[in-house]
């Protein structure tokens, strides 16, 4: 099946794969060839895709899957993998973002920010990772 991972800046990844597994809104969701067609919301966290026999992990943030006759499409406003993420950068993000969570801001602020923080520890999660095994 065919994955395609666009952001607004680039597109990130389009490749035949195997597998592929998202972060949606309701848990991680697995996705095989000739899966239903559906499209669901996406969380920021970690993608993983299987190719040739090797797993590729990816931090994603918010967006939306569409799942169409072997074609998954992601759309998301980041797709990062492991090398481009600078772990210090990213940790200094969400030490901002905490902080201004913790002053006082409207609603909008506040969901700003929790999303800042949820793409940081999905880049931080994906940076980790390899460490652990």
């Amino acid at each position: 099946m065919r994955l395609d991972i666009v952001t607004p800046e680039k597109k990130a990844f389009s490749d035949e794969i195997e597998s592929v597994v998202v972060p949606g809104s309701e848990g991680e969701m697995g996705i095989l060839k000739s899966h239903a067609p559906l499209v669901a919301t996406l969380q920021p966290g970690e993608l993983r895709y299987l190719k040739d026999g090797e797993e590729t992990s990816l931090a994603i943030g918010t967006g939306i899957v569409e799942i169409s006759n072997d074609r998954v499409s992601v759309l998301t406003d980041m797709a990062m993998e492991e090398e481009a993420i600078d772990e210090d950068a990213v940790e200094k993000a969400m030490e901002r973002a905490e902080k201004a969570m913790s002053e006082e801001t409207s609603p909008e602020d506040i969901a700003a920010h929790r999303i800042m923080i949820q793409k940081s520890l999905a880049q931080l999660h994906v940076k980790r990772r390899r460490r652990k095994l």
